[in-house]
């Protein structure tokens, strides 16, 4: 019973994919003109963090066709680099946690320890395998005591290039008859420039010949690190927003580097905002910016830094909304203790919207999309 449900969920979200690709190919451009509504046309912006992350392991052509189809207006894949220099989707660059390699013998002797981000790291890295090699991994679910529905497809997606995605995203838009956003986040910057894979350039180049060329393209690039999205601002005029880490009192990468002393809480104050408005469209702050939470776990007060950092023309577009308990404030937890069940997420969401944010990264983006209601 166990395998069919596997190969049902399974091939559910391949499904998605190849309709979801053939179908657009199967509709002639000069025929096929997009409805007027755009992927910032509804408030808030729905951006599926990971893709539909919540319900397919992250990161997989399956999960980003899952949420197109649930109606997000963005897909955000996280963006690291191989050997040979092509851009795919993982979390991170350590290939462990997501995917199958630790069951691959021919690559036993790639796992390696080196430091990251100040962090040592045990693992096996994208930079050590060419495209062709990556190619031959399957993805795994990166919290299946949390998400057990997804581990049963572990080992049905391969790991999408770049290209793979704006490809999805180009044919799935036709099909929905919308259009649809993307928004990359590059991991790790100072690291891969340090071993001489630098991703800015390569990332600007991958949108601009695929027709995204400006601040009207349904597309904003981010980064936790500084230095590279100021890059950025002068080699394109697409959208860049800059990341707030969790903890206030750390460095982006590339300042602890620089030994500016720049910490994440110096950025969050008006003062903060004002410069990151220099060259950035909007700003992504852990959702505790906004509202924090209480010693018991439950949501305080807002703050002003919604007010804060629209006083500079910064839309706010906080991370990470998730159903499950073990993320929740307790006070929209349900009364089911297990880790993998799901509480009031729009409970969640509805204090948040009304703190006045923009737009927001979700796992499980049918939900933010049922709260919004139509958006047409």
């Amino acid at each position: 019973m166990t395998n069919i449900k596997f190969l049902s969920l399974s091939a559910i979200l391949v499904i998605f994919v190849i309709v979801g690709v053939t179908i657009g190919l199967a509709i002639p451009t000069s025929s096929s003109k997009l409805t007027e509504r755009g992927a910032d046309f509804c408030s808030p912006v729905i951006i599926a963090h990971r893709g539909a992350s919540g319900y397919a392991p992250e990161h997989t052509l399956g999960s980003y066709a899952l949420a197109i189809t649930m109606g997000a207006d963005y897909v955000e894949p996280d963006l690291v680099i191989t050997k040979d220099g092509h851009l795919i989707a993982r979390h991170d660059n350590s290939l462990g946690l997501t995917t199958d390699v630790a069951s691959h013998p021919e690559f036993a002797h790639r796992h390696r320890t080196q430091t990251i981000d100040g962090i040592e790291v045990s693992d096996w890295f994208t930079e050590d395998f060419t495209l062709e090699e990556i190619k031959t991994l399957r993805t795994v679910e990166r919290i299946p005591d949390i998400r057990p529905g997804n581990a049963r497809m572990d080992g049905t997606f391969h790991i999408p290039t770049f290209q793979e995605i704006i490809d999805l995203v180009k044919s799935m838009q036709i099909s929905q008859r919308r259009t649809i956003g993307i928004y990359p986040e590059i991991k790790h910057s100072s690291h891969f420039k340090k071993v001489g894979l630098p991703m800015e350039e390569l990332v600007v180049n991958t949108f601009h010949k695929n027709g995204y060329l400006d601040s009207n393209a349904p597309v904003y690039i981010q980064s936790f690190e500084v230095n590279n999205l100021k890059e950025l601002k002068k080699l394109t005029n697409l959208r860049l927003l800059q990341l707030l880490e969790t903890d206030k009192s750390t460095q982006p990468a590339d300042q602890v580097l620089l030994n500016t002393g720049l910490t994440y809480n110096n950025m969050s104050t008006p003062e903060g905002l004002a410069e990151i408005a220099k060259y950035a469209a909007a700003v992504g702050p852990d959702k505790n910016y906004i509202i924090p939470r209480k010693d018991d776990n439950s949501l305080g007060d807002a703050t002003t830094f919604v007010r804060d950092a629209h006083a500079v023309n910064l839309k706010v577009h906080p991370y990470t909304f998730r159903a499950e308990n073990s993320f929740l404030p307790e006070e929209y937890k349900s009364d089911d203790p297990s880790k993998h069940a799901s509480g009031n997420l729009m409970g969640e969401l509805q204090r948040f919207i009304e703190a006045g944010i923009d737009g927001l990264f979700i796992d499980q983006p049918d939900i933010a999309i049922r709260l919004r209601g139509p958006c047409l």
